[in-house]
């Protein structure tokens, strides 16, 4: 049919009831257009190398600086030998991904980004590399006096696969301006987005919703998603990420909601396949943020993905949540078996994942939790 407008988006987003089921049962059908019976994961290590971040996002709770005695934890910053070590034992337990992302540390170079990948695909070269955000690339061009488009290629040459697409929040910059104002603005990150595709990058794409935004905004932000991908076919997923509320600056200042509704935040997952059907093929659950009933409600409702493993997570626990740091391979397995479909072992591309990777994926214990040193000089940890 034809392409859904903002005020189609809007009546979709309001959906109650029976209305809200229909709409269920909609993106449901598409789904099973693209999946068919399939339900894909991706056997990964999230590994957040700094909290320290100049930024001041009202939304986050797991960057550290002068309020950070408020918050959980303290500041820390991974020596390039413990990124490195996690990568190894992420790929002797069946990853085929790393995700590396972290705060914008003030003595972060672009130079500092390059010397991760140099260093992870020199130790371990058959992991993927996904990482930095379009925030993470935007300043690393910065500080090394290069355009955009320059500095992906220096980081595809250093062993970067893909890119995360974290730092969207809502791309709307009357938003931005109330949870991130000092962040990137909506045609920034846009623009970053483009340039990756443009360098041959296939990238992710995210939503943080229940926060301060209303339903114009979250409808503006899938149609220039649309929009980008109509130019450029470059994303891979969407990721719709439920804001956590608990920890978060904003929530304890009294200007935000606690979060969306279940409703709200299934509703989400639906409108999104409909809206973005079928350009954007996969629509992603964060089970680290919806929790395995959520993820099979979601799962019903547009849904084809369940993401990673992650074995570590920081960030939304950071925030509050509670759903663990690391599902194994089995659970993974076991709750998609349990909404009656299959399971697929994926790479980053949604390709099969690697068969002797998928071999040693299997019964692993998870992981110790890791106690993270703390910050060091930047200028001593990655000198060349």
């Amino acid at each position: 049919g034809e392409e859904l407008q903002e005020s189609d988006i809007l009546f979709l987003l309001n959906a109650r009831g029976f209305l809200f089921e229909a709409v269920c049962r909609s993106a449901d059908h598409l789904r099973k257009q693209v999946s068919g019976h399939e339900v894909t994961y991706v056997v990964n290590r999230n590994i957040n190398y700094t909290n320290v971040c100049y930024f001041h996002c009202g939304f986050c709770a797991f960057s550290k600086g002068k309020m950070s005695e408020n918050l959980r934890g303290k500041p820390y910053d991974l020596p390039l030998e413990e990124i490195v070590r996690r990568t190894s034992e992420a790929w002797d337990r069946g990853a085929t991904e790393v995700c590396l992302q972290g705060g914008i540390h003030p003595s972060y170079t672009g130079k500092t980004y390059i010397l991760i990948c140099e260093a992870i695909h020199e130790a371990v070269p058959g992991m993927h590399i996904h990482a930095f955000s379009p925030l993470e690339v935007s300043q690393g061009a910065q500080t090394l006096g290069l355009s955009v488009p320059d500095f992906l290629i220096r980081l595809r040459d250093s062993g970067l696969g893909t890119l995360p697409g974290t730092a969207a929040e809502v791309l709307d910059d009357e938003v931005r301006k109330v949870i991130c104002p000092d962040k990137l603005s909506t045609e920034e990150w846009l623009s970053v987005m483009r340039d990756a595709h443009h360098a041959g990058f296939r990238t992710t794409a995210t939503l943080m919703f229940g926060h301060v935004e209303e339903p114009h905004h979250v409808a503006r932000h899938l149609l220039r998603l649309r929009r980008l991908q109509q130019e450029t076919g470059g994303f891979t997923e969407f990721v719709p990420l439920p804001f956590v509320h608990m920890e978060a600056p904003l929530y304890l200042k009294g200007k935000t909601r606690r979060g969306p509704t279940f409703r709200e935040a299934v509703l989400i997952h639906a409108v999104a396949r409909i809206v973005l059907h079928p350009l954007i093929p996969n629509i992603q659950t964060s089970w680290v943020k919806m929790g395995p009933d959520g993820v099979k409600a979601c799962l019903d409702a547009g849904a084809n993905d369940l993401g990673g493993t992650l074995m570590n997570e920081s960030i939304t626990r950071s925030a509050g949540t509670v759903h663990g740091q690391e599902m194994l391979p089995e659970r993974m397995e076991e709750l998609i078996s349990e909404t009656g479909r299959q399971s697929r072992q994926r790479n980053t591309l949604y390709q099969d994942s690697d068969p002797l990777q998928q071999s040693k994926s299997y019964g692993n214990l998870q992981l110790v939790a890791i106690e993270p040193p703390p910050p060091k000089i930047q200028s001593e940890r990655f000198s060349t």
